[in-house]
């Protein structure tokens, strides 16, 4: 028990550093920081997003100790009215109040967990809580997983200033030397003497738009076997290329019964949606590609811009023409007048250029215009008038627009597919909007007219025996702008037995490093939680507006599985989550999972990705919040809790409060 003096106050309320962390002047000091750390973390949030806000205010170890501060300097002031009488119990209540949210929130950042997973339907339970924060995960020798902290919002490593990890079991030394906030990944395949798969390199180029691509091919590879322009996909397989057809499309065989588009009447009217790239530059080129039905027909043109505006759209519908400016139309369907059909502006692009398969302008300068229209609209599709001159089995259209699209299981159009034999020889087949179908052997270093504008494919190397091998690089800020879906990555070095090995590990990639006695598998990505419960997805459903294909909502039907094998089911959309255990003491004491719907993929209904949050803290913050509320109320509305009695000291520091209150400290007592 304390000792008191002769003004009934305890020894302890005279301790300097007591009476420091009680002081008014500390808590004006702790209050004005956070009001400002605040402020800033708002504003890096809006500018930026929740993560930099986090990293730098929210979650930084110095705001944390601030509200270390904050709590102790509230239960230092709250002691220092010790013994408490009948007006301090608002006083009180308050101070208690936001202790109990301050502790509250720091159990919440402690043991709260907060991730996301993506579920597959038809797929086994997972239980891999994809947390938003990066991690290096290395796969030792030992057998043991080992994660290192790897986020580098800001002072990232470099060669000078490496990270170092430490030893791992092997005896080898890890560190992080370098990050790049964007990894390009290219196949670059190993030969072997046997085995494997054919492979080959190529590359098109276009001196329309100054601009070579080039990469290799895996035959047959279901990751490496493709390569994917945005406006034309490229493919390898083995063997070689099917012979010329039929100029109906098809090879002759007598007595088949005729296909279903063989079979249909020409002239039968059906809905026709067509999309379209045009160039400004090169004016009689154009890349279609047919949606619904089967080709328009249509030629389309750009106008080479003027004067600081976009041009204008030219479509040529047999013997109609109609002409419209890309900026006032830009977004709108708008009727072509004299014909069935409406014209959508969707996209346009400066200084068209193609990055990593997709559409992109290198500038805002009109270096080489390129605009993307939809046509749409019920019309007879463009039937076939004259055998193609290259050979194809593609005919070009009467009006004089580009070939019709071949019929529903031939392909699309806009496609190279390279086929490599067992001798090493290469063929080829092509379909494109302009040149139709045509196959033939390819040569190496000859150049093959695509009929993709005027781009040019060239192989220019084959290997008959290859595996599949990964080569990343870091691309430059000027790339990295346009590189939008691209990851980051961090360079690791592993040192041993007086070798030093580097490689870059890009996020969601596991790489492999030689070490003695087995390889060291590193992987960057994000930081991963095993919870104790499984996910399972049932169903997902997605409801759309009315006479529309846009979502109106979407909901995943999920299934709980426990390790003792307990399961339970529920239903979450937007804004509407469930919760596990669903008992009314779990989801009161915040010991519980609730379940929300975070997002989904258009193209793949049978996957969804859910949000899991899970706080222990939420009752105490609930509680703490209603004390304040309680506490200030009764300071402001409840007189006898708020009056003060005529020479009670406010601190004990001096003799002198014994028998005066002075103004000061009087507002002291009611600000507090």
């Amino acid at each position: 028990m304390a000792t008191l003096n002769s003004s009934e106050q305890p020894a302890w309320q005279s301790n300097p550093i007591f009476e420091f962390l009680a002081s008014l002047k500390l808590a004006v000091v702790l209050l004005a920081v956070i009001i400002v750390a605040a402020i800033a973390g708002t504003v890096y949030e809006s500018s930026f997003d929740a993560k930099i806000a986090r990293a730098y205010v929210y979650g930084a170890p110095w705001f944390n100790l601030w509200l270390v501060l904050l709590g102790a300097n509230l239960a230092c002031s709250a002691l220092s009215r010790w013994p408490w009488r009948k007006h301090h119990v608002a006083f009180l209540i308050t101070h208690l109040g936001i202790i109990t949210l301050l502790i509250g929130s720091l159990i919440g950042r402690i043991w709260g967990i907060e991730g996301t997973i993506t579920l597959f339907k038809g797929e086994p339970p997972t239980n891999r809580l994809l947390v938003d924060e990066r991690q290096l995960r290395v796969h030792d020798v030992d057998g043991f997983v080992k994660g290192y902290p790897a986020e580098f919002l800001h002072h990232p490593p470099t060669p000078r200033h490496p990270r170092d990890l430490g030893p791992l079991a092997s005896g080898a030394r890890l560190s992080i030397v370098d990050y790049a906030p964007v990894i390009e990944g290219k196949l670059n395949p190993k030969p072997l003497s046997d085995g494997g798969a054919p492979a080959l390199h190529f590359a098109v180029a276009t001196a329309m738009m100054n601009q070579r691509l080039d990469g290799w091919l895996l035959a047959d590879d279901p990751q490496n076997g493709t390569f994917s322009m945005g406006l034309a996909n490229i493919e390898l397989k083995r063997g070689n290329a099917p012979a010329p057809t039929s100029s109906n499309g098809r090879a002759g065989s007598p007595g088949r019964p005729p296909s279903e588009s063989e079979a249909t009447p020409k002239d039968e009217e059906a809905d026709l949606e067509e999309s379209i790239f045009a160039f400004s530059k090169a004016p009689e080129e154009q890349i279609g590609h047919v949606r619904t039905g089967g080709s328009t027909g249509a030629k389309v043109r750009l106008e080479q811009p003027q004067n600081g505006n976009k041009g204008r759209v030219l479509i040529s519908l047999g013997d109609k023409e109609a002409s419209f400016d890309v900026a006032e139309n830009f977004g709108h369907d708008v009727a072509i007048a004299g014909t069935p059909f409406t014209l959508k502006i969707n996209d346009y692009w400066a200084d068209f250029r193609i990055e990593n398969g997709k559409p992109s302008s290198l500038s805002e300068q009109p270096n080489n215009p390129a605009v993307l229209v939809t046509i749409r609209g019920k019309g007879v599709p463009a039937s076939a008038a004259a055998t193609n001159p290259h050979g194809g089995a593609k005919d070009l259209t009467t009006t004089g627009g580009p070939p019709a699209m071949p019929a529903t299981g031939e392909g699309t159009s806009n496609h190279l597919t390279l086929f490599i034999a067992d001798d090493g020889s290469v063929s080829y087949e092509l379909a494109s909007r302009k040149n139709g179908k045509s196959s033939g052997k390819l040569e190496i270093n000859k150049p093959l007219p695509t009929g993709w504008a005027d781009w040019q494919l060239t192989i220019d190397k084959t290997m008959p025996h290859a595996e599949s091998s990964m080569e990343f690089n870091p691309i430059s800020s000027e790339t990295a702008s346009r590189t939008a879906d691209s990851p980051d990555g961090v360079r690791v070095r592993i040192q041993q037995n007086g070798e030093t090995i580097e490689r870059w590990a890009p996020a969601g990639w596991q790489i492999s490093i030689p070490t003695s006695p087995s390889p060291t598998m590193v992987a960057y990505g994000w930081r991963t939680v095993s919870l104790p419960i499984g996910l399972e997805l049932l169903d997902f459903e997605v409801k759309r507006n009315e006479g529309s294909d846009s979502p109106a909502g979407f909901k995943s039907t999920v299934r709980i599985i426990t390790a003792d094998g307990e399961t339970a089911s529920g239903s979450c959309w937007m804004n509407h989550p469930f919760s596990y255990p669903g008992n009314w003491w779990h989801t009161w004491t915040g010991l519980t999972y609730k379940i929300s719907q975070a997002s989904w993929n258009p193209e793949n209904l049978g996957q969804s990705t859910v949000q899991i949050l899970r706080d222990p803290g939420w009752l105490l913050k609930w509680i703490g919040s209603l004390l304040v509320v309680i506490g200030v109320f009764m300071m402001f509305y409840l007189q006898p809790y708020r009056k003060q009695t005529e020479g009670e000291p406010i601190t004990p520091s001096a003799q002198k409060q014994k028998t005066t209150v002075t103004t000061r400290e009087a507002v002291a007592e009611i600000t507090r």
